[in-house]
């Protein structure tokens, strides 16, 4: 009874997958393509800050040694190359390249609202727009729950299917074990699509914050020396690489392009979303036409919490290092223990 129930839930699962697939369109394949593009132009520029810290390595390093750092570190550059081949065959309208993977997962969001437009989508959306900005977000949401979605149906039936087979054998207890952790670990690779940039989103956040103390502190330096705001904004942007500088480098591209200023520092504000950075453009915007000197006094103090502020966060993470530790050291003292308390009993039984 139980590998009948199996094996039609994977049936049905395979044939939602399958039937999905049949009902892409052609939106959905040109949308797929054009995320497949995305995302190799992310890969690209991925590779290329890797090769970029690759040639800072090498630059250590001549004659012989380098040779053999350049053997180990390797090149990035077959890899840049065919990934841009490919975005060239895509943006011909040569979709080959484009998986058929993840296809069921665009037909799902294209014909159930509640998946494409409900509140998990927009969660992961806000979640793009800080990382990549606005005018991506949509499209590579829709790429992420497009995986999610096909990878979960997908993995699911296969597991469910392989279970009915072991199940059909009369190995019973295998069966359910192959079918239960398969399925469970279908549900956590298809989480893992989502972990990822939440995680990437939260790596960002805190190197936000570390930047921040420094750039509001040559901030309001340059502002108080006499600079103009926006010569000072502009020149801290490009005084060091950082998360937070070039989201500051974006501003003044925007200012230089003659977007309102009130518009590029709300920009700012959704794109890095921390309260530091929300705090310092809506400073920034409230003060447009008070002048250098009431900006230059609410950046020394804001430089001031924020050093503030960063000690705080320092000893915060120092006691919570030292609460991680104290597991380890505790089995390591254990370990010396018996090493040390086991030929002490061997001896006196001996005797």
């Amino acid at each position: 009874m139980l590998m009948i129930v199996l094996s039609g839930l994977a049936t049905v699962l395979m044939l939602l997958w399958l039937i999905l697939l049949f009902q892409a369109r052609e939106e959905d394949w040109i949308q797929a393509a054009y995320n497949t593009v995305l995302g190799n132009l992310d890969e690209i520029a991925e590779l290329e800050q890797k090769d970029r810290k690759n040639a800072k390595i090498l630059a250590r390093y001549h004659g012989l040694a380098g040779k053999v750092m350049r053997l180990f570190l390797g090149s990035s550059e077959k890899q840049i190359a065919k990934r841009k081949e490919a975005n060239v065959r895509l943006q011909k309208g040569n979709l080959k390249s484009v998986g058929i993977l993840a296809m069921p997962g665009y037909v799902l969001q294209r014909r159930v609202d509640a998946i494409g437009k409900g509140n998990f989508n927009k969660v992961i959306y806000a979640q793009y727009a800080e990382l990549d900005g606005k005018k991506y977000a949509a499209n590579r949401t829709r790429r992420l729950l497009a995986q999610m979605l096909s990878c979960l149906i997908l993995g699911m039936a296969l597991t469910l299917a392989l279970g009915s087979i072991l199940l059909s054998t009369g190995d019973v207890n295998s069966g359910l074990a192959v079918s239960l952790a398969g399925t469970a670990i279908a549900v956590v690779l298809a989480y893992a699509f989502y972990s990822d940039v939440k995680d990437r989103v939260a790596k960002r956040r805190a190197a936000i914050g570390r930047q921040f103390p420094n750039v509001v502190s040559k901030l309001a330096l340059l502002v108080t020396s006499g600079m103009i705001m926006n010569q000072a904004w502009k020149e801290t942007a490009c005084s060091q690489d950082g998360e937070l500088y070039l989201e500051m480098r974006k501003v003044s591209e925007e200012l230089d392009n003659l977007v309102e200023p009130a518009v590029a520092y709300a920009n700012f504000i959704d794109r890095c979303s921390t309260k530091e950075t929300t705090k310092l453009a809506t400073a920034m915007i409230q003060n447009l036409s008070k002048g250098n000197a009431e900006i230059g006094l609410l950046l020394k103090s804001m430089a001031h919490e924020a050093w503030q502020e960063r000690q705080h966060t320092a000893k915060r993470d120092s006691e919570q290092a030292n609460a991680k530790l104290m597991i380890p050291t505790m089995l390591l003292f254990v370990a010396i223990l018996i090493m040390i308390v086991v030929p002490v009993i061997t001896n006196f039984s001996g005797l």
